[in-house]
């Protein structure tokens, strides 16, 4: 069951951040899933970093949100120098 609901969030978090980024982001539902869990990963990482998180603690959907936007400016930014 936890693992549905990862994949839930990780659907509304990558589709959100989609939407907020601009430009044509890579892939269809798939990699709209991979992105929202990677930026849950990556927002749980940082925030245990500055001290918002306890072990054991992750990131909630805004910061997931947050997290997909750091990955798919990323993205671009790389893109832009390699074409």
């Amino acid at each position: 069951m936890h693992w549905l609901w990862v994949i839930l969030i990780g659907l509304i978090a990558g589709a959100l951040a989609k939407l907020i980024t601009p430009g044509r982001d890579p892939g269809g539902f798939i990699v709209t899933i991979l992105l929202g869990i990677a930026g849950s990963v990556v927002a749980t990482w940082l925030g245990r970093a500055v001290g918002w998180y306890q072990e054991g603690q992750s990131a909630g959907l805004i910061m997931s949100v947050v997290g997909a936007v750091l990955l798919l400016a990323i993205y671009h930014l790389v893109r832009k120098r390699t074409a």
